[in-house]
């Protein structure tokens, strides 16, 4: 789908009636508003005019200008020592604190699905973003013990994560790649035909964790659905993962005796636990093989150069994607399973349900039946999404009042 042609007509109706411009100031400024004053914001405007360290001193300077300029895109970038308008006149300008941010697009997953490539989606390859979404979930609490994560779509074809809470925020630099490392086991370009090697045994309790849940779905989802098996293009590829040709040549025989995706993955695992069972002089390189292939096939696919640098802008929540017209809307790891990209709302449908709502509205007045007002987003498709990101937003007020009382308590027993 190319540009939504009306958007410039369409953005000041959004802006002005839908945009959580409130709820999108409580969570950036954190309970301060010195550090939504430092905050950087970047706005893409019509023709790709990009204009970057954008900062307001208040909510109503960030509503203004976002209603005057009308951005086709809002990113946003870190709290610096400095409000990021007036870096030029600072002798010294660098960020201090930022969300900890993964990137996940599925255009990274085109050598392993077989539905779609390139910008294009379906909900058969969506699961891997199901996926992704549990994994980096599960290992972000389990092991580094953060709870306050936000998930977005990116409104076409990926996801975002933000990790909120202060422990993550104030990572440095060097910290955020040991953490982007750790989470990042997919490894080499495209030439390297194996991706994972894991060297532990037993295997390391946060990968056996990710194979956990890798492993309820990798067969109805890549053997079936992805039918990663099902040609011998496919095929080559798979074989090419094997340690050497001889094994390879062993195991296409072997495929060549199946006749389904389904049937391949039997011998191909019959031919992984023979080998471990021989012990033959190769048998270390299968210790792990079957697991070593479905994380290849699964594990989330990290762009980690985004979770690296404490100063990468990421596209924000509810802003428009300009190809689309779909809206960047939070979801959570417990329903996300139910999400479907397809049925995500646009701005059109959006504005059209606002449309719908007030003229009923405006029959029952003139009916004079009893019209209470309520907010704009209650009208539309949208109100899920709000309820998940004021769900979010609580949770963090929570945790502040908890770190408050717990100060106050320090200070009195002092």
């Amino acid at each position: 789908m190319g540009d939504i042609a009306n958007l410039n007509d369409l953005l000041p109706i959004y802006y002005a009636r839908l945009f959580p411009f409130n709820d999108y100031y409580d969570w950036l400024s954190y309970g301060s508003t010195n550090n939504f004053t430092r905050r950087e914001f970047s706005f893409t405007l019509q023709d790709d005019i990009y204009l970057r360290f954008q900062s307001f001193r208040t909510l109503k300077d960030l509503e203004a200008d976002i209603k005057r300029l009308l951005p086709f895109k809002i990113d946003i970038g870190a709290v610096y020592n400095v409000p990021p308008k007036e870096q030029r006149k600072r002798p010294r300008f660098f960020p201090v604190e930022r969300e900890l941010v993964f990137d996940i697009d599925m255009t990274d997953y085109d050598e392993v699905r077989t539905c779609c490539e390139g910008t294009d989606i379906c909900n058969k390859c969506w699961k891997f973003m199901i996926l992704a979404c549990k994994i980096l979930d599960n290992a972000l609490r389990a092991d580094f013990g953060f709870k306050h994560i936000l998930w977005v779509f990116s409104g076409r074809r990926g996801i975002h994560c933000w990790v909120c809470d202060p422990e993550a925020c104030f990572l440095e630099d060097v910290q955020r790649a040991g953490v982007a490392e750790y989470l990042q086991i997919i490894g080499g370009g495209e030439y390297m035909k194996k991706k994972v090697n894991l060297s532990t045994d037993p295997i390391h309790k946060s990968i056996r964790r990710a194979l956990d849940i890798i492993e309820a779905d990798f067969i109805p989802m890549c053997i079936e659905e992805q039918d990663i098996l099902g040609t011998n293009e496919r095929m080559e590829k798979f074989l090419a993962i094997l340690p050497d040709e001889e094994d390879q040549q062993e195991l296409k025989n072997l495929f060549g005796q199946c006749s389904s995706s389904i049937t391949r993955w039997k011998a191909f695992c019959e031919f992984v636990k023979d080998k471990r069972v021989k012990r033959g002089s190769k048998w270390y390189l299968y210790r792990h093989l079957r697991e070593e292939v479905m994380l290849q096939y699964a594990y989330p696919r990290l762009d980690i150069n985004v979770t690296k640098g404490m100063n990468h802008l990421l596209k924000s929540p509810f802003c428009i994607h300009p190809k689309t017209g779909k809206v960047c809307v939070p979801f959570t790891v417990k329903t996300v399973e139910k999400f479907q990209p397809d049925k995500v709302p646009t701005i059109m449908t959006l504005i059209d349900e606002i449309n719908e709502f007030d003229a009923k509205e405006k029959t029952e007045e003139i009916n004079n039946l009893d019209t209470t007002k309520i907010k704009d987003y209650k009208k539309t498709s949208l109100k899920k999404s709000l309820h998940i990101f004021h769900e979010f937003l609580w949770g963090l007020k929570e945790a502040r009042k908890g770190l408050k009382a717990k100060e106050n308590d320090e200070k009195m027993e002092f």
